[in-house]
């Protein structure tokens, strides 16, 4: 990435609640569609949280009445190289988990209106997310002339079985989140207008726990997909000795013993 491809425009906007590392797409009068600065942005978040020790958990949602539209092709296009494209920083993750270091931590999100092409990526991404019942979902790759580049081939027919993902990812159909539900690819459905506040509800349910723990568990869900059962269950056992050795650990059992609720450091 070069400082000629670096702009001012605020696309990804960060607030701290808590544990929780809040990134809001804001770029509603375009119906957040993704151009670099958006990104590039959202990487630069996504390290954030990553690399803070006082943030468990990122909650992903948008504003305006879209979650995203999909990719600013008149933007994004012209960026395209013979490598591909590259909107991360040193200090950044890739939001999309298909390149560079993996992200240790959850991520929770909140999806409304139009939610196409790499916002289902996004969530695919994601380890847990809430939509409201407006929303409406296309993987509209094929209709464009491209495929889907940002982890769709890969790990919505993990997520929701073969048929199913082809269904949608080969025909380019559009659909709701009745459908996202029945399929798996959503957690929750809920009113239009409270998904944030659902989601902000898990995630700070999530960043209650050890985080130690949960980014434990996390990382050895994720070796049991990317390399097999047998890569995780030989980490089980040493991890397990990791976590018993903890501040958590001995915080989380007194906790148990009192009938008392736990403050986890995360040490």
């Amino acid at each position: 990435m070069t400082e000629a491809d670096r702009t001012d425009h605020v696309r990804v906007v960060t607030e701290r609640r808590g544990h929780v590392l809040l990134m809001r797409l804001d770029r509603p009068e375009k119906r957040n569609a993704a151009d670099f600065s958006m990104l590039q942005q959202l990487s630069t978040a996504y390290g954030e949280l990553d690399s803070d020790p006082d943030l468990r958990v990122g909650l992903v949602h948008a504003a305006g009445d879209h979650f995203t539209a999909g990719l600013d092709l008149a933007d994004i296009g012209p960026r395209i190289t013979e490598t591909g494209i590259d909107y991360v920083d040193d200090e950044g993750i890739n939001p999309w988990q298909v390149s560079g270091r993996s992200l240790s931590k959850p991520v929770v999100m909140a999806v409304q209106g139009i939610c196409l092409t790499l916002g289902i990526e996004l969530m695919l991404a994601s380890d847990i997310v809430v939509a409201a019942n407006s929303t409406r979902f296309g993987q509209l790759e094929v209709s464009r002339g491209i495929l889907p580049f940002g982890g769709a081939t890969l790990r919505f027919p993990r997520a929701v079985g073969w048929g199913n993902a082809m269904r949608w990812i080969l025909t380019g159909d559009m659909f709701d989140a009745a459908e996202a539900l029945r399929i798996g690819l959503v957690q929750e459905v809920v009113p239009n207008g409270i998904q944030f506040d659902r989601a902000l509800e898990l995630a700070e349910r999530v960043a209650a726990q050890a985080p130690l723990a949960v980014q434990a568990a996390l990382a050895n869900a994720r070796i049991a997909v990317r390399s097999g059962d047998a890569a995780a269950e030989a980490e089980l056992q040493p991890a397990l000795v990791r976590l018993a050795a903890s501040d958590d650990a001995r915080i989380g059992l007194e906790a148990f013993a009192t009938r008392t609720t736990a403050r986890f450091t995360g040490h």
